[in-house]
């Protein structure tokens, strides 16, 4: 070893040495990247620098350093033994971290008993269609009681009410459906949610006490869909982004801490889908699918960049637009139909389209070039660069689903849970029991930290899928 080698090594050890947690530092910038990228070498590398560490540290007597090891040679141990490790996952908002409908949690149990997987505990949470967000510990989701929108904050492991919120708020709906549609999105010590009549609140995660909000019909003469406001907020930064869908404030944009008005643009009523951001020609900007179009505005102030023509019967336009790159799929029911597009920040351009698939009230998941979806009644997998329908299956009906570890969870409108493979070449259904009763169970299912969460129109319940 040369002696400049020698040097930089004799640093190290006294950095070290000055800190005896410089491994978990190590940890902090692994838990940074993609689930894919942080390999079981990464992993064993971690463990035995830290063993190193422990055992080399002056602080600690021999014995303490050695006990100290030892969980993370047991936990290496296990990794080899396994494969790998699992990986655990937070979902603070509507269609997750991402909002795509995607988890990167790793390990859960995909084999489950005849009853299905054990009930950890349930729940009622009055009248809607929310689903939920899960942070911190915590689930949220909304509800309906006497004509007054409740916010729940439960504790994600025993169920217990955490607090709860509640505001005067018009449930009942011209069709039927009843109740609240926006599913809460959470960002560090705030949830952000927004009533179907357009009460739109800034919560404290931890306490439910309101820090600010604003009334869209109020305040931007905002008018709300048919069937009321159903998008989710967007965090950006610093920022926090809804349809308010009033005359030159279609978009709005708030300071997430002070509720100050960043910027309203655009005159487009609200449909029924959520906002969803990318980066296009080096610009963030976002896509809204509103009433009658698919348009792409700025992130900076809201001005439009493009629109594409989408006029469907009754403007429901509901599903969550699917960004990969520069490419866009919008997906509205009524025999509408699909199409993907390409966009830059020029206009958008249509490269196919077709009626295999027609999202009603649910969005498609974009997995390895294939899109998985409900086509009306029918649950089907669509190729992506053609749109040709690789398999179908009406074993769901018109429910919802997400995607996590190589599986698709699958909810039924009747309350059916299931798992299936995430494959194009056939439907291969894992397992599948009759979680809960009911009808018209849209709220798609969640998988965070272990458990499944589900909800019919007024009750939920948590289930453990938790690995070993």
């Amino acid at each position: 070893m040369t002696d400049g080698r020698m040097q930089n090594r004799q640093l190290r050890l006294r950095s070290e040495r000055k800190s005896p947690h410089r491994a978990i530092g190590q940890a902090a910038d692994l838990e940074g990247r993609s689930v894919v990228d942080v390999t079981l070498m990464d992993q064993i590398t971690l463990d035995l620098d830290m063993c190193n560490l422990l055992v080399r540290s002056r602080t600690q007597a021999p014995w303490k350093s050695c006990l100290l090891a030892l969980p993370l040679i047991i936990s290496w141990c296990c990794s080899i033994l396994s494969g790998g490790s699992a990986r655990a996952d937070d979902w603070p908002q509507w269609r997750g971290p991402n909002r795509d409908g995607i988890s990167k949690e790793t390990g859960w149990l995909a084999k489950w008993p005849a009853e299905g997987p054990k009930k950890l505990w349930e729940g009622s949470v009055g009248v809607g269609y929310s689903s939920f967000s899960v942070s911190q510990g915590r689930v949220y989701t909304m509800g309906n009681v006497q004509e007054s929108d409740l916010v729940f904050c439960f504790d994600a492991e025993t169920g217990k009410l955490i607090w709860k919120h509640s505001y005067p708020c018009a449930a009942k709906d011209p069709n039927g459906y009843h109740g609240t549609r926006c599913t809460p999105t959470v960002d560090g010590a705030r949830v952000y949610t927004l009533s179907r009549q357009g009460n739109f609140l800034c919560l404290d995660a931890g306490t439910g006490k309101v820090v600010w909000s604003k009334d869209f019909k109020t305040d931007f003469a905002g008018e709300p869909p048919s069937w009321g406001y159903s998008g989710s907020p967007w965090i950006e930064q610093a920022w926090v982004l809804a349809e308010a869908s009033g005359k030159g404030a279609s978009v709005v944009a708030f300071d997430k801490l002070t509720g100050q008005l960043v910027w309203k643009n655009g005159d487009e009523p609200a449909g029924y889908s959520s906002i969803v951001a990318s980066d296009w020609g080096g610009e963030r900007c976002f896509a809204q699918f509103s009433k009658e179009h698919v348009i792409g505005r700025r992130m900076k102030n809201g001005s439009e960049l493009w629109r594409f023509p989408w006029k469907t019967s009754y403007g429901v336009n509901a599903a969550t637009p699917i960004i990969s790159g520069d490419q866009i799929f919008v997906s509205s029911g009524y025999n509408y139909g699909c199409a993907r597009l390409n966009v830059a920040p020029t206009g958008a351009t249509e490269v196919w389209r077709n009626k295999n698939m027609r999202n009603h009230v649910n969005s498609c998941v974009l997995v390895n070039g294939y899109l998985y979806g409900y086509d009306e009644n029918d649950l089907k997998c669509l190729d992506w660069k053609t749109g040709e329908v690789k398999w179908k299956t009406g074993d769901y009906g018109k429910g919802s689903l997400m995607f996590a570890d190589g599986k698709l969870i699958l909810y039924g409108q009747n309350g059916k849970l299931g798992l299936a493979e995430a494959s194009p070449d056939a439907f291969q259904e894992i397992e599948h029991f009759q979680a809960l009763s009911g009808k018209d169970t849209w709220a798609p299912p969640v998988l965070a930290n272990g458990r499944i969460y589900l909800r019919s129109l007024e009750k939920m319940v948590a289930l453990d899928v938790k690995g070993s």
